[in-house]
């Protein structure tokens, strides 16, 4: 047996082949792995086991300290997180560590606020309870779909120069410039997040893509995906409170509203 301070893991399945995996396969050919976070014990068993009827190895966990191990010890493909006991605070901790889909479920009586508080804090989805079984492996599907899909074709604009509104982004130097030829100074982070806009311009793109386009996924905490957006929002909009150039579009991402051109 493994030792005490070494659990094993808990995405063992029982049955090790792949061939059978209906759900879809993440990286490195193996089943998709599934946290479900629910302080309900009959929830989470039964999204569990019809996860694991579907090809998922799906795991159970309740609490802060057990969700943060199980995060720590193995990286999840998906969470589904409850929005009950301190379910937000866990959304921070879990979008700071995990470029993944995150799908919430609700069924206090704040739903509306709860939805948008969860959104706009990195949730990529919402669904409120009771849960149906089948909608929540459709989500979970799509979810997957749209983080493939970003890594395999997500790509940046060849070098040279690209206008938007009155602003000219010119890759060969790093600079932005504004309508009046003014130099807005960016970050590094600042830069590759607005080089991953112009690249898709009005095409919505969830934090998973951005953070794939970024590369900053392993930063934490105060530098998650929505703080970086905040932050370029403040450089290129008139009214950052009022976006009109980065929108958020609920339920995926953002999308950058402006057409580009290539000079």
């Amino acid at each position: 047996m493994p030792p005490a301070d070494h659990p094993a893991s808990p995405w063992t399945p029982a049955e090790s082949s792949t061939s059978s995996t209906r759900l879809g396969l993440a990286a490195e050919d193996r089943p998709v792995r599934v946290l479900v976070a629910d302080g309900d014990p009959a929830i989470r068993d039964a999204i569990v086991d019809y996860l694991g009827s579907h090809g998922a190895q799906a795991v159970a966990a309740a609490g802060r300290q057990e969700i943060a191990r199980c995060i720590a010890r193995d990286e999840p493909d998906v969470v589904i997180l409850d929005l009950q006991e301190n379910g937000l605070d866990l959304l921070r901790e879990i979008r700071g560590r995990l470029a993944v889909p995150v799908i919430i479920g609700t069924g206090r009586g704040g739903e509306e606020i709860d939805r948008v508080i969860g959104l706009e804090l990195g949730a990529d989805d919402y669904m409120a309870k009771p849960l149906g079984l089948r909608e929540l492996l459709a989500r979970i599907r799509a979810g997957l779909r749209g983080r493939d899909h970003a890594r395999a074709t997500l790509r940046f604009p060849e070098r040279g120069r690209c206008r938007f509104g009155g602003w000219q982004l010119d890759r060969r130097l790093r600079r932005l410039t504004d309508a009046r030829g003014a130099v807005v100074p960016l970050s590094k982070t600042e830069y590759a997040l607005l080089v991953a806009f112009v690249a898709a311009p009005q095409r919505p793109l969830s934090r998973e893509q951005l953070l794939q386009a970024t590369r900053i996924r392993e930063d934490v905490f105060d530098r998650t995906i929505d703080v970086q957006v905040l932050r370029l929002r403040r450089k290129l909009e008139a009214d950052p409170g009022n976006p009109r150039i980065i929108r958020t579009e609920r339920g995926v991402g953002y999308v950058f509203a402006l057409p580009v051109e290539a000079l």
